[in-house]
């Protein structure tokens, strides 16, 4: 817990400039202004809330909103590793509506790791579609029911490749137990290099329109 300390970081707001839940005063926001909790200070409880960066954020995010902000007073931090802080009062620096950018960023996250699908099943093209059709919804070239359509493909290619993978698992714990522990270092480590990947990403994707709004 700190005290007295001024912390930058990012948040999200509804559409409509609104909080999502666990905010008790639902007034929307405006930049350049405060609001500060009198009561006990709780992450995930009570309190306003930041992330210290935007990956962060994005895994609280309750709509398209993407602020910038600072948290003063007490600030009580969540997590092992850190996700998020739990303040007294928060400011409102600067905020842009970035839907269409989500939307590019979950289709950049998904065509990254979509190799690892298409290597097992080089010949279902449906994950592959699906992401097509949610980049052109984002720049409002395709449908709703069309967007609709291409994740239900997806989902259902998906729920295949997991029946596989289920049997492979199944198969697999037969084997050595050397052999499943560099299997599963290897997995750890493909999965942080992603993570690492995604928020390095949300950085070069997000940032800088928060800092175009200032200049604007």
């Amino acid at each position: 817990m700190m005290t007295d300390a001024v912390v930058k970081g990012y948040h999200f707001l509804l559409a409509d400039m609104r909080s999502g839940s666990g905010d008790d005063d639902r007034r929307p926001w405006k930049v350049g202004e405060s609001r500060t909790e009198r009561g006990a200070i709780v992450p995930c409880e009570s309190g306003y809330h930041a992330a210290p960066t935007v990956y962060d954020a994005i895994m609280y995010a309750p709509g398209p909103v993407l602020c910038m902000v600072e948290l003063s007073g007490t600030v009580t931090p969540h997590g092992d590793p850190m996700d998020k802080w739990a303040a007294s009062t928060r400011k409102l620096v600067n905020a842009v509506n970035v839907e269409r950018q989500l939307r590019e960023f979950a289709c950049d996250c998904a065509e990254h790791a979509l190799p690892l699908f298409e290597r097992a099943y080089p010949s279902d093209a449906r994950p592959r579609t699906a992401i097509e059709t949610a980049r052109r919804f984002a720049r409002g070239e395709a449908t709703r029911e069309e967007l609709d359509a291409a994740r239900a493909a997806a989902s259902a290619a998906a729920r295949a490749a997991a029946w596989a993978a289920a049997r492979d698992a199944a198969w697999a714990a037969a084997r050595a137990a050397a052999r499943a522990a560099a299997r599963d270092a290897a997995r750890d480590a493909a999965r942080a290099a992603e993570v690492k990947w995604q928020r390095e990403r949300a950085d070069s994707l997000f940032l800088p329109l928060l800092r175009k709004a200032v200049a604007s």
